[in-house]
């Protein structure tokens, strides 16, 4: 079964939402990862459900499929990056991202999309991290019970540099919130160390719900253009082939916005031809 590969939003950044669907589906790409934002669907607005109906009709006359991905950076606080998160000192404030990730499931079940990826953010000052652990086990479990009341999935990534940075706080969550899936982003891998990004898409492949591939340096958490980072990208490809993985590969590229125009197709030709092989 060939490899189903999607094109995150946040690197189309500069492109109106329509056009930017028209230049996904134009190269061939299964689907999207609509990165949920002020720009391009904003789930903080009064008719946000309206939005996600026009999208699921603009995704439907593109054939492509989605899902929802909540990583935009400055769409809670202006001031503060990937603020407010279920682990904040303030109620008020877990609540709005508690509401803001409801709304980006009932998006994702607007437009029969297949999952939407969230993460923890950082630890904002003065807030320990048992008290950050207690707080995103509770929002986490909250949030995946709705999920299923809506019918859809919700994957859980780690991220460098937040509260869950690897595999096993994925799994601490997991235990707390059965039904969680796995947002395995690959050049994440890279950044930690932790383990190979092929070896772990073999491994966890029953907990995958979605997974993003870009290229990225050892130790560095800078998403790069194929070829030219560390990556091994046909063997990761060849691991989700082994693994049977059925969900959208997502490409995530958020710095060639600028030139997404040209990014988006050298993308899908480069993961067809890793793909194929020599």
């Amino acid at each position: 079964m060939p490899l189903r590969y999607a094109y995150n939003t946040n690197g189309c950044a500069h492109h109106r939402l329509e056009d930017a669907l028209d230049l996904i589906a134009e190269s061939g790409y299964a689907g999207v990862a609509l990165t949920l934002d002020w720009h391009h669907l904003d789930v903080t607005a009064d008719d946000y459900e309206v939005q996600a109906w026009a999208l699921a009709a603009m995704l439907r006359e593109r054939e492509l499929a989605m899902m929802v991905e909540t990583g935009a950076r400055f769409l809670l606080d202006p001031k503060r990056k990937h603020h407010p998160t279920l682990m904040d000192s303030q109620p008020e404030g877990r609540e709005r991202r508690l509401q803001m990730l409801t709304r980006a499931l009932d998006v994702c079940a607007a437009c029969d999309g297949e999952t939407v990826s969230f993460w923890s953010g950082p630890v904002a000052d003065g807030v320990s991290r048992d008290d950050a652990w207690k707080r995103l086990e509770d929002g986490v479990g909250e949030l995946v019970e709705r999920a299923e009341k809506r019918g859809v999935t919700a994957s859980f990534e780690p991220e460098p540099g937040h509260l869950t940075e690897h595999l096993a706080d994925y799994d601490r969550l997991a235990a707390a919130a059965p039904g969680l899936r796995l947002a395995l982003d690959t050049g994440h891998l890279l950044v930690t160390g932790e383990a190979g990004p092929a070896d772990a898409v073999r491994q966890r492949r029953a907990q995958l719900g979605t997974v993003a591939v870009e290229d990225m340096d050892r130790g560095v958490h800078l998403h790069k253009p194929f070829g030219t980072g560390d990556m091994d990208v046909p063997a990761v490809l060849a691991a989700l082939v082994d693994a049977e993985f059925a969900g959208l590969v997502t490409v995530e590229l958020s710095r060639e916005s600028p030139r997404a125009h040209e990014a988006i197709p050298e993308s899908i030709q480069f993961l067809r031809d890793a793909e194929s092989g020599p």
